[in-house]
């Protein structure tokens, strides 16, 4: 094993901006200097750029990319959710996917996987709370009233969770449920938020409808997936709305990207037809929150269904560029701003002292995001993958 050497690329995307005729030195699975006298060590050079190591902020590892992936969950024995959640896995670091956020798994089954050597960074939240019968149903998070839901957000403080998802509205995924519809009463919402914070956990909310981003928002909340803004006559959101959650410096996973044709499920289905609205339109409302300064991130949703398999974050981000979001704020999304928001002091940044989990393209995302579906080379921790 070579522990030390470097990295010689055309260019270097830091996480924030990019850099030409920049060696980076690797020592000991961390990041050791940036340019300066080059020692007599192995060299990697590349015509290509390198980039941190991304970070997928919206993944199910428990979901295995099929039709139906969600729905098998609370059939699976533990040893067939570790199949999955490892196969999830390294199909995340094949494509350059050094760490990832779990939102929603079964009986916590993803935080035993974190820590293990040669597999991407986990930051998990266990099973999301959701009501009785409410979207995700299936993982197991069910809970109503004040007692269980102080019970639930103490249950996942005691797992050792790292943050606290809950399902503020109803998801195309789970039949039965609505998609423009709050899930629980703001005061029941807020108590999730304060019992959370207490505990020293942020929360992030599932928000499809524009009901329940308000109310998200109204709650105190951290995080907003999705943030879709659905509305009976469509995908509606107000200056104002983008403006609060602006002001409250609430972070956005706005959950892009698809690979292939994307297959709505009925309910999602219906209200696209309905409202005329297609997926895509998405991409102009996500547009609008970055211009009204909300802090985003990505994360792809992978897992869930053909549409969303593990490994597909060059399509999300591909989709903010598509929006008229900068390239190096749409990387930055995936790395250093990630990392900043899931709690990865060492991570998302090529930085002296920094964790050596890189990603080696080829082509310059710069100005053809899609090179960034082309990785030649992956470390983590210095190890070539």
């Amino acid at each position: 094993m070579v522990n030390t050497f470097v990295i010689h690329a055309a260019q270097v995307f830091d996480g924030e901006r990019t850099h030409r005729d920049l060696p980076v030195l690797v020592k000991d699975g961390v990041i050791e200097r940036l340019g300066g006298p080059v020692p007599d060590w192995p060299v990697v050079a590349s015509p290509g750029t390198l980039l941190p190591g991304l970070i997928d902020m919206h993944t199910h590892l428990c979901g295995d990319g099929g039709f139906g992936a969600l729905d098998r969950l609370a059939d699976y024995t533990e040893d067939e959710l570790d199949e999955v959640i490892e196969r999830a896995l390294r199909a995340q670091l094949a494509a350059g996917v050094t760490s990832v956020r779990d939102l929603g798994d079964r009986r916590y089954a993803t935080l035993r996987w974190r820590g293990r050597p040669g597999l991407p960074t986990i930051v998990a939240a266990g099973p999301p709370i959701t009501s009785a019968g409410g979207h995700c149903w299936n993982m197991g998070g069910e809970a109503s009233g004040p007692d269980e839901l102080r019970a639930a957000v103490a249950e996942r403080a005691e797992r050792g969770v790292d943050i606290v998802k809950v399902m503020a509205s109803g998801g195309g995924m789970t039949p039965g449920t609505d998609i423009l519809a709050c899930q629980f009463t703001l005061d029941e919402l807020r108590l999730i938020v304060e019992e959370a914070h207490a505990a020293g956990l942020p929360v992030t909310a599932h928000a499809h409808g524009t009901p329940s981003v308000e109310q998200a928002v109204a709650a105190g909340v951290d995080g907003i997936e999705h943030c879709s803004c659905f509305t009976p006559e469509g995908i509606r959101m107000s200056d104002e709305l983008a403006a609060a959650i602006a002001a409250r410096g609430i972070t956005v996973c706005p959950t892009l990207g698809a690979i292939g044709e994307l297959t709505p499920p009925p309910a999602l289905r219906e209200f696209l037809e309905r409202t005329g609205s297609t997926i895509r339109d998405r991409i102009g409302q996500v547009a609008r929150l970055a211009q009204a300064g909300v802090r985003l991130v990505s994360g792809a949703d992978s897992g869930i269904s053909p549409a969303k398999p593990h490994g597909m974050m060059a399509a999300s981000v591909e989709w903010l560029v598509d929006g008229g979001i900068a390239a190096e704020a749409a990387l930055a999304s995936v790395t250093s701003v990630a990392a900043e928001v899931a709690g990865l002091d060492r991570k998302g940044r090529i930085r002296p002292g920094f964790d050596a989990d890189l990603l080696l393209v080829d082509g310059d995302p710069l100005t053809d995001i899609t090179a960034l579906a082309r990785p030649a080379k992956v470390w983590l921790a210095g190890t070539a993958r």
